[in-house]
Parts: C-alpha cells; structure tokens; sequence
C-alpha cells in the first residue's frame, strides 16, 4: 500500500553533528520515509521541530538539491537574504551549489512540521557561520580539514 503509515515510522533526534554544533537541533525530530516507501531517487523526511529547534546548522551543499513544504505551524527561514516567515502550505527550494546557506528556526511556542526533500547521498555541506564542513566520504572536518574532538 503506498499510504505510509507515520506512527509505524520511528522517530529520532539524532545527528552526526559534533557536540559543540550539536544543542540547536536536539528537539528537531524526523522520520525518515523515503525506505518504507522503497523510494531510492531522492529522500524524504517527515520533521518535527520543537519551540526553540533548529532544523540544522545554516548550512548549503554542492551536490544536494533540497525542498521543503511547511505542514502545519510556523518557522523562519533564514538564508543570506535575512528571515522569511514559512507557514503551512509555503515551500523553500534550495538549489544544489548555490552558496546561499539556509535554515528553518521554530521561534514559536509550539511545534512546527515539515517535509524535507532531498538526495538520499551526502554531498559535501558547506556551513557558513561555523567552523565546521561535511566531506562526502569523509565526515564532519573543521574548515582548515583537521578532525573535531569528540569528547
């Protein structure tokens, strides 16, 4: 049946991010759809962010087109063109290797969800506003490319 079924669907908070980097998304909370749907093009995540949630670091990628639709409650969409209100029903697109580092804040006092859309492949992601880079292959590196210590 090609209904998904959400609650059968775990839920997570996790992230690979290293623990300096990590606070801003621990009440972002996603449900990965793109394996029980068999889909293997292109990813798909149901996410929840609480009040106060970051959807991820600012953040752009090389190789990575992304896609987002505002479900239900509100976020800010901050880019390096400033704060843009999202509300169910408005849709972001980010095209791969633009350079124009984005995140979605949930600066309510209530929930918000969306879907993000996406290559179920890393790329390499640039973050701007942190000394931090994602290598393909290689992992979470500082920007002059020596390793984070994990704690």
């Amino acid at each position: 049946m090609p209904k998904l079924d959400l609650d059968a669907v775990p839920q997570t908070n996790a992230t690979g991010y290293p623990p300096e980097y990590a606070s801003q998304v621990q009440e972002r909370w996603y449900r990965r759809l793109a394996p029980p749907g068999r889909l293997e093009d292109f990813g798909v995540s149901h996410v929840e962010l609480k009040p106060g949630a970051w959807s991820a670091q600012r953040h752009w990628h090389e190789e990575e087109d992304e896609f987002v639709i505002m479900l239900a409650g509100e976020a800010v969409l901050v880019d390096d063109s400033g704060r843009t209100p999202m509300r169910p029903g408005d849709c972001a697109a980010f095209p791969k290797n633009d350079g124009n580092g984005h995140v979605l804040i949930n600066e309510s006092d209530k929930s918000c969800f969306f879907i993000a859309i996406g290559r179920p492949a890393a790329s390499d992601c640039h973050y701007p506003d942190i000394d931090m880079h994602l290598e393909n292959g290689r992992g979470f590196r500082r920007k002059d490319g020596s390793d984070f210590d994990w704690g």
